[in-house]
């Protein structure tokens, strides 16, 4: 591991020049910009963050499938719809190990939380402790709350941390859904920056390393925690600032994370 220190100025840096919408495609999430209504929106982000596994062409296909079949409001395809239309919806849909019959069911998980709740917002929320530091344990109660009322395991589609899964794509949906910026749309309200967590990707793997952060050779929910610990030092209130503008370093052709790790080493 390098052990190298990294400064606020060079993530900054890095920031400014990539935290844009321009760089954002390809990525899904892309599809969160069509969407005005914060109930749909929060839809949207859920199902293209459980799709976001395997090649990055796959994954907008397969979202624009399922989004299409949903029509212009998932919101309200979801509550007009039965359980057992929900689990027809996504006849012959296949996303690498993902089913239309299983994206049905999360969706029928949905349908329940937001006649209890309201909203996925507001389900979320309520697990939020105000002496917890991270959204772990809310996104725990989130995910058992969505499977026991999707009738059926959702494990692939949403890990359940307590398991000690990084929860990479939940916890994607949730930077996408609270942060407000240049390129994270939010609309939720209630879940403060400052308690989330890294999405833990290979890229964010490496850099945690390479930086110091983490020294685990397993990118795991504890791993994810140092990484993200190791950014609060230098922005508390904001530890996933830089997640979307560090991980184009390793998708985009004329941006090498090597090169940012190595002026990283020159600094100190």
């Amino acid at each position: 591991m390098r052990g190298a220190r990294v400064s606020r100025e060079q993530l900054e840096e890095i920031h400014g020049k990539y935290n844009r919408r321009e760089f954002v495609h390809p990525d899904p999430l892309e599809f969160l910009y069509r969407y005005d209504s914060i109930d749909d929106r929060e839809i949207v982000a859920l199902m293209a963050s459980v799709l976001a596994y395997g090649r990055v062409l796959l994954i907008l296909r397969s979202v624009d499938t399922v989004l299409t079949a949903m029509g212009t409001s998932p919101a309200s395809f979801v509550a007009e719809s039965s359980t057992r239309t929900l689990l027809r919806a996504f006849p012959g849909f296949k996303h690498r190990f993902t089913t239309g019959e299983e994206l049905g069911a999360l969706l029928v998980g949905v349908k329940r939380v937001l006649e209890e709740h309201g909203s996925l917002n507001s389900c979320f929320k309520q697990g939020i402790g105000r002496r917890d530091n991270t959204v772990v344990p809310a996104l725990c109660l989130f995910t058992s709350e969505l499977t026991g009322k999707a009738g059926r395991s959702c494990d692939f589609l949403l890990p359940d941390p307590a398991n000690g899964s990084a929860c990479k794509r939940l916890n994607l949906f949730l930077r996408w859904m609270v942060r407000h910026d240049d390129v994270d749309p939010g609309g939720w309200t209630g879940v403060p920056r400052s308690k989330l967590v890294v999405p833990l990707d290979t890229h964010m793997y490496k850099v945690g390393r390479a930086v110091g952060f983490t020294s685990r050779k397993s990118a795991d929910l504890r791993t994810a925690l140092e990484i993200t610990e190791g950014f609060k030092r230098i922005v508390p209130r904001d530890p996933v600032r830089y997640d979307f503008s560090l991980t184009r370093l390793g998708i985009r052709g004329e941006a090498s994370l090597e090169e940012f790790l190595t002026r990283i080493d020159e600094a100190q």
